[in-house]
């Protein structure tokens, strides 16, 4: 055993995890086609300044949580990104892709970065997935995101979900409701704790989604934000809930939910799960026209967007079973030498069935028979190839089926048409 354990806040995924991994990004992958949303990869690494200005300094993130770090000689600092949003929006604009095609549909699955103290679900290295529609923010879009967020969960098997949605009006709406949001604190500033007071000044409307049971009693009675809201936000709102429920997506409206980030305006919405404890946020997401502004773009740009947590989404499934039934997708073949002598002729033939497109293993531990078929089981492979001299001499190989334990002999040409066949009646499924 080695002396070197992972870093604190960070975990291997082995091969026996990978399928479940796999599944929630073939689903994805899948679903983002269908409503037109296109992969787009960022660097790992950014310039800090793009998160400071776009995420807020006010933030938990920005304020505590960056790997941040100072490479160049210039002494400019870069941070690992926390978070996918702003760096997707930088590249936007940084290849003014905006120009070539007004509304930019784009969707990740990306490693991010926080310094956060480690727990079920939450991690210094995580992984999400999410999506970045660009170019268009109107009640329709925004509902778009949310279906397509949803229809993920939905086809992953998840239940018992609950979407919050609220509206967090527009930058004067917001201004008006701080004003008295401060107002009503005021009196209790000795009672809020350190995160909440640091907030007061900042960005007051952080504390509303303060988790500190005693900082909810003291919410509770404090101004609605939607008693501040104009007719504009309003009606854009009641026309993002009307597409959703016209698509039977249940939703509850909490007028306390505003979001961890800086950059949101008009409608935000989060996604919880009973089965993640304390912390049962899976994603969530909402609308952000001005963070083009923050990143020097000299106009707004509509957009609209979501993140999941992969851990978190990982662990509900897992609680509610939806990974019992699935095991690891072994290969079609299992080439099973039979003497020892016979290896290099085996390995050739194992060679030729790859070339031809069939996932194809041979032992090359040179164990027993019986250890090699004791490992195609193992590997969950799907048939079993014996190869032999009376088979090198007669050109005829005993192909075995694993599952039904049935077999018959073919020639190597015969055993590629029938593995390449069930290949196909497989993709086609």
């Amino acid at each position: 055993m080695s002396h070197y354990q992972a870093v604190k806040g960070a975990r291997d995924v082995f091969p026996d995890e990978m399928v479940q991994w796999k599944h929630i990004e073939e689903v994805v992958s899948r679903l983002a086609a269908i409503y037109g949303f296109s992969e787009i990869r960022t660097p790992v690494f950014e310039y800090t300044e793009l998160f400071q200005r776009s995420i807020g300094a006010s933030t938990d993130i920005v304020g505590k949580e960056m790997f941040s770090f100072q490479p160049d000689p210039g002494g400019r600092s870069i941070t690992l990104r926390p978070e996918m949003t702003a760096g997707v929006m930088r590249a936007v604009l940084q290849k003014n892709l905006l120009a070539a095609s007004p509304v930019q549909k784009l969707y990740y699955i990306s490693e991010l970065f926080r310094k956060e103290r480690p727990q079920a679900g939450r991690q210094r290295q995580f992984s999400q997935f999410g999506a970045e529609l660009l170019g268009a923010s109107s009640p329709a879009a925004v509902a778009e995101v949310i279906i397509f967020m949803m229809h993920v969960f939905e086809s992953l098997g998840l239940s018992g979900l609950r979407l919050r949605i609220n509206t967090l009006g527009n930058s004067l709406d917001r201004k008006k409701y701080r004003e008295a949001l401060r107002a009503y604190l005021a009196p209790c500033y000795s009672r809020l704790d350190e995160a909440s007071r640091e907030r007061f000044e900042k960005n007051p409307l952080r504390i509303l989604d303060s988790k500190n049971p005693e900082m909810q009693d003291i919410v509770a009675g404090a101004p609605k934000l939607h008693d501040y809201l104009g007719r504009e936000a309003v009606d854009d709102f009641e026309k993002v809930l009307a597409y959703l429920s016209g698509r039977g997506i249940d939703f509850q409206i909490d007028h306390l939910l505003v979001r961890g980030l800086d950059y949101y305006s008009y409608t935000a919405f989060e996604v919880t799960s009973s089965e993640l404890g304390a912390q049962d946020a899976l994603g969530g997401g909402g609308r952000y026209d001005s963070l083009a502004l923050e990143l020097g773009s000299p106009s707004e740009v509509p957009a609209a967007g979501f993140a999941v947590g992969m851990e978190r989404l990982l662990i509900a499934m897992q609680k509610q079973g939806l990974f019992l039934q699935q095991t690891p997708e072994g290969p079609s073949v299992f080439v099973v030498v039979q003497q020892p002598e016979h290896f290099d002729r085996a390995f050739e033939i194992a060679d030729k069935l790859r070339r031809a497109g069939i996932s194809t293993v041979i032992d090359l531990a040179r164990r027993s028979m019986k250890a090699q078929l004791r490992e195609a089981n193992r590997m969950h492979a799907a048939s079993a190839l014996f190869v032999g001299g009376d088979e090198l001499a007669s050109g005829l190989y005993p192909l075995k089926n694993l599952v039904t334990s049935s077999q018959e002999t073919f020639s190597l040409d015969g055993v590629i048409a029938l593995l390449q066949r069930q290949a196909a009646v497989k993709g086609s499924l």
